[in-house]
Parts: C-alpha cells; structure tokens; sequence
C-alpha cells in the first residue's frame, strides 16, 4: 500500500490520522473468533446478536434498533495480492455493488467478502478513485438479507447521533457510537490534491473499520469510514461524494475529478496583512501558485512574492477568490468541495475574485485533474 493510504494528515489543522484499513488478518472465517471486545474503545461484536437470541436486538434502544435494519448490508472485505494481504470493510449501495475504500482493496489480486451471518462470496474490483478514496466492487453472490444501504444527499447537522459499522481487528458485525463531530473537513490525498468535505466522528475507528458506513439513526449512511486518530477522532467520505464518486466507478471504472491548476491558501488575518486586502473580515481563497498550461493559467493570477510576516512566509500579490457561480468561497475547505461536488471537467464557472484591490468576474473552464502517481 502506498505511503498515503497508510497515514493521512488533516490538512487544515495539521493533525496526524492514520488509515483505518487493511489490518492483518489470520485465517478465520466469521464466528470463528471469541468476543473478546476492543479496549479502550465502544467497539463491540454484536455479530451473533442479529439471530434473535436476545441482546442487541432485544430492547428498544435506539442504536439496537438501527444495528439490527443494516448490519446484514455490511461486510468484512479481504484482499490478497502479491505482497499484499489484509482485512476492510464495505457495505451493499442501491445498485448491489459493494462500497468500500481504494486503499483498503489497492494492489489486490483475489478479493472475499464475508456477510454477518458467515456467508462468503468473491468479488470483482469495478472501479477505483484514489482522490476519493473510493472504491467500487462487484460481489458475486449476496444474501437475502444483504439489502442495499441509503446514502444521504446533504451532509449531517453536526451533533447528530451515528454509528461506525464494520470489522475492527477482525471483530466482525462490530458496531461504535458517537456524533458527527464535524464537517466539510479537509484529509490529505494523493500528489496534494485534497479530499474534501470528508465527516468528523467521536465514534470509535480502529484498523479494519476502513470502506464501512457511518449510519445515522435512520439507518441511512452519512459516509464511508476512511481514517482515525487519537483522542476521538475519526473520519468518513462524505455520502454527497460518495453519491457522485460510485455510479462513475460502476459504470466506467474511473472519475473524472475537475481542475483548476492552482496552489490555494485560505486567507487568514496575517494573509490579509501581507496583501494589503482591505477586507473588513478577512476570507477568501489567496491564488499562490497558477500551474504552467493549467485551466487557471492566463485567467487566474498567482503570487509572484512572498513576505514573512509573524514568522510565517506568506505568499503575495495573487489573486484572491471570493465566489464560484455566485457561490461564497470564504475557506479553501469551501472551495474545494463546491469544485468536488458542484462542477466536473469542461465546465466553465464564473470566478469573483479581488485584483489589485478590485472585485472582478472572469469565466474559467475547467479541466480534468491529472492522475494520480
């Protein structure tokens, strides 16, 4: 697996996560392993529970209840590969393709998944995005009661109660619980290109919880399980990405991401010092570097100096992006997910932005982001 997918940094804060996918795994097939829980962590195996023995499903708690409507859609996924092996998750979307992590399934010859009541099929890789994290796959037999998960249109209110869903350290049928802890955060990617308006979770995500949903109380999924750090942190791909993402993956194996060309920082109040901006508050998006025959070249303008300021290097003289379509960019975290979710290539957007202390339009068409090394 590639350096990236191994460890992810929080690009807006700094914060060191790590992949949650692709743990080890030994050869044991589901209800093989005791129920020996997760310290430190909610993680529980709540796998046997969904036979009607009592327990989980037994009482009316809220959480029992949306366990038992979409823990059958949710699967363990094993890779093997040439040098490769280890253990995800997934879960079954509308279509009866398998949603799961690129990193989880990357450099796989030969794919398992494992359904919660110990059926197992094979599985065929359909498509794979590593801008996304995203990752498309065709099993090859399902269970009745595999029935395919809802994703939502819009992201989550914050403060809003889900549930992780998926096989840490080999615990399958596990479940965690927490909020939604945050969104429109931003997670490094691949060649710098960040993934954007990925979902902030308290629940608990350990190695092998990597491709499974993060569900609501509605049982629908608010997003796709991708990393987790310390201190309670975790984080899903947004189910509005995954929306876009996936059907391209189906049916042509690929994702065509839209591209600017540009190097951006958010405009912070030492930026707007630099620039001499003269925005009563300070927001935006600063143009730092305009790529050589980009789509932004000769319409956007970059920063041709930079100046220490407060002990930070700060780019100067670009242009500062103040709207796309009439839609404000006041962060770079709005920025990209409004390119992500709103515009594909060839798309022409008309760009505000503040040149030389003056507000402008200018109309840019986008291009398709090159591929990932």
């Amino acid at each position: 697996m590639s350096d990236w997918s191994r460890r992810r940094l929080l690009a807006a804060a700094g914060t060191a996560v790590a992949t949650a996918g692709c743990t080890a795994f030994t050869e044991e097939r589901p209800g093989d392993q005791a129920d020996t829980g997760t310290p430190g962590g909610t993680t529980t195996d709540a796998g046997t529970e969904r036979q009607g023995s009592g327990g989980v499903g037994a009482g009316g708690e809220p959480f029992a209840r949306v366990y038992e409507r979409t823990i059958g859609s949710v699967v363990t996924v094993r890779v093997y590969g040439s040098g490769v092996s280890g253990a995800g998750s997934g879960f079954l979307r509308g279509d009866g393709t398998v949603v799961t992590n690129q990193h989880v399934v990357e450099g796989a010859d030969e794919i398992e998944l494992a359904y919660s009541e110990g059926e197992w099929t094979t599985a065929e890789v359909l498509g794979t995005d590593a801008y996304s994290d995203l990752a498309a796959l065709a099993p090859a037999d399902r269970p009745d009661y595999a029935t395919p998960l809802d994703l939502l249109s819009d992201d989550p209110p914050i403060g809003t109660r889900v549930m992780a869903l998926g096989n840490p350290f080999q615990l399958e049928a596990s479940a965690s619980s927490g909020i939604v802890s945050g969104v429109d955060r931003t997670l490094s990617g691949p060649s710098d290109f960040p993934i954007p308006d990925a979902i902030q979770t308290d629940a608990a995500v350990n190695p092998g919880n990597s491709g499974g949903p993060l569900v609501n109380l509605d049982g629908r999924v608010v997003g796709v399980i991708t990393a987790g750090g310390g201190e309670n942190i975790g984080f899903a791909i947004s189910a509005p990405l995954a929306r876009r993402v996936v059907p391209a993956l189906v049916e042509t194996g690929r994702f065509r991401h839209a591209y600017l060309g540009v190097r951006l920082v958010t405009v912070t109040p030492t930026v707007a010092d630099a620039n001499d901006l003269g925005l009563e508050d300070p927001r935006g998006v600063l143009v730092a570097e305009v790529v050589d025959d980009a789509p932004a070249a000769g319409v956007l303008r970059g920063s041709p100096d930079s100046e220490l300021v407060r002990g930070a290097t700060v780019p100067v003289g670009g242009d500062v992006i103040l709207s796309l379509d009439g839609t404000p960019t006041p962060t770079l975290e709005q920025l990209t997910a409004y390119i992500a979710l709103e515009t594909r290539p060839d798309d022409t957007v008309e760009v505000e932005v503040l040149r030389d202390g003056s507000r402008r339009t200018v109309d840019l068409t986008l291009g398709e982001r090159p591929s990932p090394p």
